[in-house]
């Protein structure tokens, strides 16, 4: 279960894995942002979802993955209701890594409907990753 604070009203919701729907702020009802850590035992669940699902694969030690991490949660804030960002640390998840061939970090896999749609290495600027993204956000 994640904690996601509103971004509208600063409540703290919990926000269990929903496989249809969006989270909504239990106080004001505005969409969240939907970024939620999984590791081996919550990774199923969490990226089961209605909207696309980008897991972001990274570790503590990674400078391009701490680069990339802002862009990230703010892509789910001005996208709430239309992706869900999940974390996987690489190092405390390392069957995770290896079953997606995670060689190089960071590494972003879009989920669509529970197949792999797109697959992104290495952390381009916020345009760049915008721009491949919109595809997948789009539909």
């Amino acid at each position: 279960m994640a904690i996601i604070v509103c971004p509208t009203c600063n409540a703290r919701n919990r926000v269990s894995p929903i496989t249809r729907g969006v989270p909504r702020c239990s106080r004001c009802k505005s969409t969240l942002p939907w970024v939620v850590d999984a590791d081996a035992d919550t990774f199923a669940a969490e990226t089961t979802a209605s909207v696309p699902v980008v897991v972001d694969f990274w570790a503590a030690w990674c400078g391009p993955c701490r680069m990339i991490s802002p862009v990230l949660e703010d892509l789910a804030k001005s996208h709430a209701g239309n992706v869900k960002v999940v974390k996987v640390d690489v190092d405390a998840n390392p069957g995770l890594a290896s079953k997606f061939g995670a060689q190089s970090i960071p590494l972003l896999v879009v989920i669509r409907d529970g197949r792999e749609a797109d697959r992104v290495v290495g952390a381009l600027p916020r345009a760049a990753l915008e721009q491949r993204l919109r595809p997948v956000l789009a539909a």
